[in-house]
């Protein structure tokens, strides 16, 4: 969700207050957004959300501590010893200033490319591999309380980087590391198959003792919409909430955003977007209709 567009559009608000149990932070908890000079926070947009959840009723998810994205250009020039203390301050000063009242944190985001090899980000070049157990480590540490998950997208098929990140999560939990959920973001297109085995897939995660969540569904579709592309964008909801569905440590189903009014999709895949539940003015589509008659 959008933290702007809560404190200024009351028709947005009107509809997350009348829809919705969970919120997740689209930019507000980025760590460029929070800390973009070192040692002066902005905490603006994510104590607004929090605060706004806390008013009525809403879980919140946070989003994301680490990032090879969207992080402040000032770690760029760090020491590999400097970094480490300063990925453990922000971890601990985040958690520990929403301590009880974020229901999950996704720690990790996006840690492995499409060959399912770590991704080359600044903290994988200078702390090595064991940077993500020290990273789950931390925020238990700040908020013994809170889901901990890792997080990333093309990973709802079995392919090398679900692969990777099975194995990952596998020998995490060997290790005793405080890490307790996968989040599958699940940013679909209805010009793709959708993705085959998706059940069996979470199945095999939750299989690992952990939960599994859908954190980021949306549907996206070459512009402008007709009748038919909104009805198989409805199927692809209707797929992925089966598939989550059918597997018990499933525990959580989260759109990306639910209005194209301020959805990624435009400015990511020039041509296409009308990937939410609502359009831009706030009509609801067949998708919603589904889903709402099902949940």
């Amino acid at each position: 969700m959008a933290a702007s567009a809560l404190t200024s559009e009351d028709d947005y608000r009107s509809v997350l207050t009348r829809e919705f149990d969970s919120m997740t932070p689209e930019n507000a908890m980025k760590w460029s957004v929070l800390e973009p000079n070192r040692g002066q926070y902005n905490w603006s947009g994510a104590d607004a959300i929090v605060d706004y959840a806390q008013q009525n009723g809403k879980t919140v998810r946070g989003h994301t501590l680490v990032w090879h994205k969207q992080h402040p250009d000032w770690l760029n020039n760090l020491s590999a010893t400097e970094l480490r203390s300063v990925l453990k301050k922000h971890i601990t000063t985040v958690v520990s200033r929403y301590q009880g009242k974020i229901r999950a944190w996704d720690v990790v985001n996006e840690v492995f490319t499409e060959d399912g090899t770590r991704r080359n980000s600044i903290f994988q070049q200078k702390l090595g591999d064991g940077w993500i157990a020290d990273a789950f480590r931390w925020a238990h540490q700040a908020d013994p309380s809170a889901k901990l998950y890792i997080n990333d997208y093309n990973t709802e098929w079995r392919n090398a980087k679900s692969n990777a990140l099975y194995n990952l999560v596998k020998s995490l939990r060997q290790q005793g590391v405080p890490i307790e959920g996968v989040g599958f973001r699940t940013h679909l297109s209805i010009q793709y198959e959708f993705p085959g085995c998706f059940h069996q897939n979470l199945q095999r995660f939750a299989d690992l003792d952990v939960d599994v969540a859908i954190t980021e569904i949306d549907a996206r579709m070459a512009t402008p919409p007709t009748e038919a592309k909104l009805e198989t964008q409805a199927r692809y909801f209707r797929q992925a909430w089966d598939a989550c569905h059918a597997v018990s440590r499933c525990v959580e189903f989260t759109t990306w955003g639910f209005t194209d009014r301020h959805s990624w999709v435009p400015d990511t895949f020039p041509g296409e977007g009308a990937a939410c539940l609502y359009d831009d003015s706030l009509n609801p589509k067949p998708a919603y209709y589904w889903l709402n008659s099902t949940v």
